[in-house]
């Protein structure tokens, strides 16, 4: 007998397996997360998700709301890429976002920093700023229609005072928008008054006491302390108004209804036309999608460009 053979072997050792340990309850505790997201989901999908599915499929499609659609697959698409009616209306959506933002966000900034100093009736005062925000949009439309009337408004009334005569604003193309413009800065100032008034009272005193220790002015506490730290709700902000502004229709509509001579006529006041005015809302829904790949792609633009000025603490 052989060594080898006195010495007992040990048993083989059975191969190692890596499956996954059983979840006790996985279905039990799917079936509740379900449960507990089915009062948005279902609205979601009926009201978002479903529309939006339809919305693009109708895109593929010639089709005036009455007869049977007809199959174009992406014409409508190459056509209104070419359309210069289609690009005029982009070009009216920027105009007014340019004009827009920095005079919502300006005047915002202006009125926060304001009311958040000691002051009588500072409460009232926030309440009458915010009311425009809960206005609706027919109401303050129709006023600066006739605050601006080139006739009989106001505004050319008041500037007449002082010998200055008014231009025509939302009867005269070259002043149509920035009427436009105007409304809507005024109507959205609150929102933004709000929002940034939050962010300044969310800064830490001590950070400006210690600057005013160490001799920083007004300014450069301002410059280097307040606009860093109001950062998140500046990003915040200008993310919501670049989104209503590329959606800017109501006050286009009550003002002026994209005119004079087409001054005015933004993106979804042409997918407003293309629907009900000629019958085209395959090309219409086709339009809605073409927006919505340009907000989406200054969203993202706007998120991965954030860590580059946006302060967190």
């Amino acid at each position: 007998m052989s060594v080898r053979q006195a010495i007992p072997q040990a048993p083989p050792k059975a191969p190692v397996t890596h499956a996954r340990p059983r979840r006790r309850g996985g279905w039990r505790y799917a079936g509740t997360v379900a449960l507990f997201l089915l009062p948005s989901l279902v609205p979601l999908t009926l009201y978002t998700l479903i529309p939006m599915v339809g919305s693009f499929w109708t895109s593929l499609h010639e089709w005036d709301l009455i007869t049977e659609m007809r199959w174009v697959g992406l014409g409508n698409y190459i056509e209104l890429v070419g359309d210069p009616d289609t690009r005029a209306a982009f070009l009216h959506t920027l105009y007014f976002i340019a004009g827009y933002l920095p005079l919502v966000y300006l005047g915002g900034l202006g009125l926060a920093v304001l009311l958040n100093r000691a002051m009588p009736a500072r409460g009232l005062l926030r309440g009458v700023y915010f009311l425009p925000v809960i206005t609706s949009w027919v109401v303050v439309a129709l006023m600066w229609k006739w605050l601006l009337n080139p006739a009989s408004g106001i505004v050319n009334w008041a500037l007449g005072l002082v010998g200055v005569s008014g231009p025509g604003w939302w009867t005269d193309p070259d002043w149509a928008m920035p009427s436009i413009i105007l409304a809507s800065a005024w109507k959205d100032l609150g929102f933004v008054m709000i929002i940034l008034l939050a962010g300044l009272q969310a800064i830490p005193r001590e950070y400006q006491e210690a600057a005013m220790v160490d001799g920083a002015t007004a300014w450069r506490r301002f410059r280097h302390i307040t606009l860093p730290l109001l950062s998140p709700s500046t990003f915040f902000v200008v993310v919501i108004s670049l989104i209503n502004g590329f959606q800017v229709f109501d006050q286009v509509q009550i003002m002026t209804g994209g005119g004079p001579g087409g001054a005015t006529q933004v993106v979804v006041s042409q997918i407003y036309d293309l629907t009900f005015r000629y019958g085209r809302a395959g090309a219409a829904s086709a339009l809605s999608w073409l927006l919505f790949a340009l907000v989406l792609l200054v969203t993202i633009v706007q998120i991965r460009g954030q860590k580059r000025w946006v302060t967190y603490g």
